[in-house]
């Protein structure tokens, strides 16, 4: 028990190094803490914690690989080397991270500077998925199952003629079946894999790392600016870091409906496109396509990224209503890192409370597309809703 492979730093979602890239150049005295959050109710047995504990304890030893730096600076131009040179020196700090149990409860809490804090989220969920069903003695398919099933999947998206990527680090069943099914989706899936949100994985399978930013950038920017001009300060300071690059914008921070109101004909044409993370699709490819043509945009030069829990119904859905409208393309996790005969779990790790270089810890909220189903303080969410003009 306790056998979790974190091999590389790059173990990690891409988004989290572009975002630590443009946090470090702008906000490098703000604090974050973050906060697990166990959805599905999983049951963690007796002593998890110090499994937990252990494996975050190891973490401290992972450090930048010469060669690893070496394929950032030539695959990942828009990184400056003085980020490159920070990273080579960054080392997980485990006094961030509070982790405990009460009964089969378990508690994670993580605190500190944004810059450094930002990187714990994804490998601690992994983490905690995989020592799970290890602690549990629960019984996956075996290693050419997983192969077989990959293909397969790789095999019906390619008929359906679409674009995909992985994006499955979070909630992976372990190390070894996502490893393994990247390289079945990168063998068997030319002209349809396009890549993976996993920065160790698109190095040792030469695939292209995929990913900006995610709902924290946002979340944060309502803490220092305000939720009225999140979206328009979010944006901003990404385009000054990147310069037109990582160009896929996340809607639906506080809600997709007050995102499009303040993503101007600038924002339009300089960025790629957009990313859909929850609600209903089709009616976020309509607004989508709408506000295009609105800006004088041709929306079949733009993309929407679908990224919510996608499974090939879904995916054959949205490619049909889509098809000839819009660019799409698919980021598929859990369905392609966890299928492997076991429940997959349902937990998430998210940014609570910020604190900028001035003022006070501000909770930090989401208003997600879905009806009913924002997260965060509850004061704090009805506040930005009455300013926001959000009614549901």
């Amino acid at each position: 028990m306790g056998n979790f492979p974190l091999l590389s730093i790059l173990d990690n979602d891409f988004y989290k190094f572009t975002m630590q890239h443009a946090v470090v150049r702008l906000f490098p005295r703000a604090k974050a803490k973050y906060k697990f959050i166990n959805r599905g109710e999983h049951p963690f047995p007796d002593g998890f914690d110090q499994l937990l504990k252990k494996a975050v304890d190891q973490m401290a030893g992972l450090s930048l690989l010469k060669t690893e730096k070496e394929y950032l600076e030539k695959t990942c131009p828009y990184l400056a080397p003085t980020y490159l040179d920070f990273l080579q020196g960054y080392r997980y700090d485990p006094s961030e991270v509070e982790i405990s149990q009460t009964g089969s409860n378990l508690s994670v809490e993580i605190s500190g500077l944004w810059y450094r804090t930002i990187m714990w989220e994804v490998p601690i969920m992994s983490l905690i998925c995989e020592l799970y069903y290890q602690a549990t003695a629960q019984e996956r398919i075996n290693d050419k199952q997983v192969i077989s099933v990959a293909q397969e999947k790789i095999n019906k998206y390619k008929a359906l003629d679409i674009k995909l990527a992985e994006f499955g680090t979070r909630r992976r069943h372990s190390y070894q079946v996502h490893d393994l099914t990247t390289k079945t989706l990168v063998e068997f899936g030319k002209d349809v894999f396009t890549g993976t949100s996993n920065l160790h994985l698109a190095m040792k399978y030469q695939t292209k790392p995929i990913g900006t930013h995610a709902h924290e950038w946002f979340m944060f920017h309502g803490a220092k600016f305000g939720f009225k001009m999140a979206n328009l300060l979010g944006l901003e300071n990404w385009s000054n870091v990147y310069r037109g690059d990582l160009g896929i914008a996340l809607s639906d921070t506080y809600t997709s409906k007050v995102f499009f109101s303040q993503f101007d004909k600038k924002f339009s044409k300089l960025f790629d496109g957009v990313r859909h993370d929850s609600g209903d699709p089709l009616q976020f490819a309509d607004m989508t396509i709408r506000h295009y043509e609105e800006n004088g945009i041709d929306p079949k030069t733009k993309t929407i990224i679908f990224s919510d829990g996608l499974n090939y119904e879904k995916v054959e859905r949205i490619a049909n209503y889509c098809r000839g409208k819009i660019k799409i393309s698919f980021g598929i996790g859990t369905s392609l890192t966890n299928d492997v005969g076991l429940k997959p779990m349902n937990i998430v790790i998210k940014m609570t409370d910020a604190l900028p270089e001035e003022g006070d810890w501000t909770p930090v909220i989401k208003l997600s597309d879905e009806k009913n189903k924002h997260t965060g303080d509850p004061e704090t969410i009805e506040l930005a809703k009455q300013l926001l003009d959000i009614n549901d």
